[in-house]
């Protein structure tokens, strides 16, 4: 007769170890706020990158703008017609300096030297005791006005001969003479005395005169 003998003893079986409620509730609130974390450094890149996108969207579109405009710009049709209208300026310019030069040729716009020369043929022609008070060069120089003062008569004529002897005067001739006495001017007071009444004043010692190329010629003051 056999007899079993139970030598297990539950004493000595490895018990499992589970993990307790309020374990399991820190990890999963380490879980929770980990994500948390995550999930905002995440919305932090996307709108970042968001930011990156939009401007490099708008430097994009400028850039888009700015070709398209030197292309419009520098196009060869652009250039053939800027070049042509610069040509055709060019040659209206051209055309109208010709017909200019031309026209000075042809004498229709009358003096074409200027009267320069007139204001430098009286400065040389300096007689002394005889001054200038004004002169007169009309249009073409067809009517030439003289106004001055001499201090003797006979002086003017000696004038008149050595002016005509420039160039610019020669063939002009002056066609009438005025001469007339000054304005009487007050004498001071204090030279009443010396002769003369001091109401009445003193005839300066010189003539003034005008000389005209032609008769109605007018006469600058």
């Amino acid at each position: 007769m056999s007899q079993q003998i139970n030598l297990f003893n539950p004493v000595f079986v490895k018990q499992r170890k589970h993990f307790s409620l309020l374990a399991m509730l820190q990890a999963l609130g380490l879980l929770v706020a980990g994500s948390l974390v995550f999930y905002g450094y995440a919305l932090q890149q996307v709108e970042l990158l968001g930011k990156q996108s939009e401007e490099s969207t708008k430097r994009f579109n400028a850039e888009q703008v700015r070709l398209a405009r030197y292309a419009a710009e520098f196009s060869p049709q652009q250039a053939n017609q800027a070049l042509q209208d610069e040509v055709r300026r060019l040659e209206k310019q051209l055309a109208d300096q010709a017909e200019l030069i031309e026209l000075m040729k042809s004498g229709a716009v009358g003096n074409t030297t200027g009267y320069s020369e007139y204001m430098r043929a009286f400065s040389r022609q300096v007689v002394q005791g005889l001054w200038l008070t004004g002169f007169r060069v009309s249009g073409d120089a067809a009517q030439i006005s003289l106004n001055g003062a001499v201090l003797a008569p006979e002086l003017l004529p000696a004038y008149i001969q050595r002016l005509s002897r420039e160039n610019i005067m020669r063939g002009r001739t002056f066609a009438t003479l005025q001469m007339r006495q000054p304005k009487v001017v007050a004498s001071p007071v204090g030279n009443a005395t010396q002769g003369g009444d001091a109401s009445q004043g003193t005839l300066p010692r010189y003539v003034e005169f005008t000389l005209h190329s032609s008769a109605d010629g007018e006469v600058k003051k």
